[in-house]
Order: C-alpha cells, then sequence, then structure tokens
C-alpha cells in the first residue's frame, strides 16, 4: 500500500451474516453439516497459490499457518505455541507445536515450514505473496520444533506474514506446485480434510480426526458454488445453506421476516472488509501528487457508504479496522471539499478553458 500511501479513497465495511440457530435448521442433505456458499468456484488449494476469495476461504480449513488471528482480531499461536522477538525486532524465534500430523499420518516439523517459505520465494511459483516476507535475510531450523527467522532491518508485518498456510514437504519436494493435482486434492494439518470437489458444484471437507485442537464438532463443511447473492439468499431461506455473508440491503431490508428471525441468529461484526481506489501512477496523469489528492478530495465517501453500504460502513485510511493493532487513528480520511478539489487541479494546469465543465491541460 506505500504507493497509494497520499492516494487511497477507502471505505471500511463491517462483516454482515445470518448463521443457522442450533436445533432450528434442518440440513436438508445429511445430520451433522454445515453447508455454506461460494461466490465462485475455487481455483487451487495450496494456500500461496489460492489468490481467489473462493479458494482461500476453502483452503484455510485444511491448512495451517505459524500464527492466526483470534476471534479479537488479535494475533495468536496456531502450528506455533509461542514466540519471542528479539528487543531489535530482527530474529523472531518460533516454537512449533510437537503433536501436530499431516493429515496422511506424517509428523509435522521445521522442515515443512523452510520447505513453504523456500516455495513462496521461488520466483517460478505464480504467487503474489512472496512480498509479505519482506526483509527476511535467512530462515534457519536449529531443531524440528524451532523456527528462527533472520531480518536485514524490522518489518512491521513480520509476525503476521507467518499465518501462511503451511505445506508438506514430503508430498510437494521436487514438484511443481503451480500445476501439481495436490491443488485439487489437497492434504494439510487443519481441522478438515480434502473429500470431494465437483467443479461449478460443490466442495466437501471432511473432520479430521487427528487434528491436533481436537477432533470438530461438525463431521463435514459443505461449500456449494452459488455465484448469485439473491441465489445465494433464497437457498439460506429454504434451508439449502447453513450461513452466509449478508449484503448491506440484505441485512437492513430483508432479513427481518419471521422466518428467518425464527431460524438465524443475524450477526454484525468488525472485519477486514475494505473497497479502496487507487491511482495508477504510471498514468503521467496522477503522477502530480496534486492530482491525486484533488481526486480524493473530490469523491464524497460519506455519501456512497449512506447510498450504496445503506450506512453501514464508514470512511477508513488503509486496509485496517479499527480493532487492528496496526490501525493508527491518527490518519484521518480526507474530507469531501470539491472546492479545494478545484483549486488544486488548477494550480496543477487542469482548467475548463471553454467553459464545458471539463478541465484540460496541454491540449487534452
Amino acid at each position: 500500500m506505500r504507493s497509494f500511501a497520499k492516494a487511497v479513497i477507502a471505505v471500511s465495511m463491517l462483516a454482515l451474516a445470518l448463521v443457522s440457530c442450533k436445533g432450528k435448521t434442518e440440513n436438508i442433505k445429511e445430520p451433522n453439516t454445515i453447508t455454506t456458499a461460494l461466490g465462485a468456484d475455487a481455483k487451487r488449494l495450496i494456500p500461496m497459490l489460492a489468490t481467489d476469495t473462493a479458494s482461500a476461504d476453502v483452503s484455510g480449513w485444511i491448512f495451517n499457518g505459524l500464527v492466526k488471528y483470534d476471534k479479537d482480531i488479535k494475533l495468536t499461536g496456531d502450528l506455533a505455541e509461542n514466540w519471542e522477538v528479539s528487543p531489535d525486532g530482527l530474529v523472531i524465534t518460533f516454537h512449533l507445536r510437537k503433536n501436530v500430523k499431516w493429515q496422511d499420518g506424517v509428523p509435522f516439523t521445521s522442515a515443512d515450514v523452510l520447505f513453504t517459505y523456500e516455495k513462496v520465494k521461488d520466483p517460478t511459483v505464480a504467487t503474489p505473496y512472496s512480498e509479505n516476507y519482506g526483509p527476511v535475510s535467512k530462515v534457519e531450523a536449529p531443531d524440528d520444533y524451532t523456527v528462527k527467522v533472520t531480518y536485514s532491518e524490522p518489518f512491521a508485518p513480520a509476525v503476521e506474514s507467518w499465518a501462511m498456510g503451511v505445506i508438506p514437504k514430503h508430498l510437494l519436494e521436487g514438484k511443481d506446485v503451480n500445476k501439481d493435482e495436490f491443488n485439487r486434492h489437497p492434504i494439510g494439518t487443519g481441522p478438515y480434510k480434502f473429500d470431494e470437489w465437483i467443479s461449478g458444484s460443490r466442495i466437501v471437507l471432511k473432520a479430521n480426526d487427528t487434528y491436533f485442537e481436537g477432533r470438530p464438532h461438525i463431521d463435514k463443511f459443505v461449500a456449494r458454488i452459488l455465484p448469485d447473492e439473491a441465489t445465494e439468499f433464497l437457498e439460506l431461506k429454504t434451508r439449502g445453506i447453513d450461513y452466509m455473508g449478508l449484503t448491506p440491503l440484505q441485512y437492513s431490508r430483508q432479513s427481518d421476516t419471521k422466518d428467518i428471525k425464527e431460524h438465524f441468529n443475524k450477526l454484525r461484526y468488525p472485519a477486514f472488509n475494505y473497497t479502496y481506489l487507487g491511482w495508477n501512477l504510471k498514468d503521467e496523469r496522477f503522477k502530480d501528487n496534486r492530482v491525486r489528492q484533488a481526486l480524493t478530495y473530490a469523491i464524497d465517501q460519506n455519501s456512497i457508504i449512506q447510498g450504496v453500504l445503506l450506512g453501514l460502513g464508514q470512511p477508513c485510511t488503509g486496509p485496517f479496522p479499527p480493532e487492528s493493532w496496526a490501525y493508527n487513528p491518527a490518519v484521518k480520511p480526507y474530507p469531501y471539499d470539491p472546492e479545494k478539489a478545484k483549486k488544486m487541479l488548477a494550480e496543477a494546469g487542469w482548467k475548463d478553458v471553454d467553459g464545458d465543465g471539463v478541465l484540460e491541460k496541454d491540449g487534452e
């Protein structure tokens, strides 16, 4: 986000959801199964390649990172029991859990963490996440249950970056992870194991009996492919799915009916949901900082929030909700100020030459 530091127009949205009440909803497929919907089919389930929402959602049930976020958006241990950061912020030492096994029964060790890091940094691997590790100078494994990461300079998201799902060295070493069949038949360490994938229809996961935090209480997790939000909402009301994220319209005006209230809990909670507009700095018109700032002043974020999100959002200054440790309350959103926008554009050489309301510069 550094390149957009002075050019981000962002709206933070709360997560809105309906979740079936225990004992009140009739699952029309199998008992002790929870069914949700994906807006599109998944593509690849290896975590570092799961760049679309559907793939990331499904792979998140199958794989674990060294750390994770808890319900309060605080970092906590996952495959790592705990960790220490050196006083100078340059070394993180992760202490791994010793009772973790891959879903094929092979023990999880620090060798898997090193292998995952090497794949993320491999230029032949089509992952967008390599930059998440920033100034890492080396990663070492002093023993099977210790990982030591050394940075060349302090890096704020250092611990967070190790939430990336770890992949098994014994199954993927020497293979092209971009194309390997493992992407459609993954084996992880997570609470659910891959069971079935019918393209365009559904992905089915089953409980991992040997999960290190205990077997899940829900036997099966079914993700149906339902690209249309209206269809998804109808499936929810007829109990074809058990929960879903709601649009502002569904939350505000369509979910207070008797049948919804009888069978579902309606939730609203903070989440990493945001929408932003970033100016293309390769475009000559946006290289002038005054132009970027002026266009930002010219957009009425509050009107967008009221009109599009029905008030279920707030202006934000980056990708972090106020509940996050990384949120900086000292950074304020740009206010809506069209007159200031016009003045700044004029200073940058953009003027209404012929009175038609269109600003021009150098004949463009």
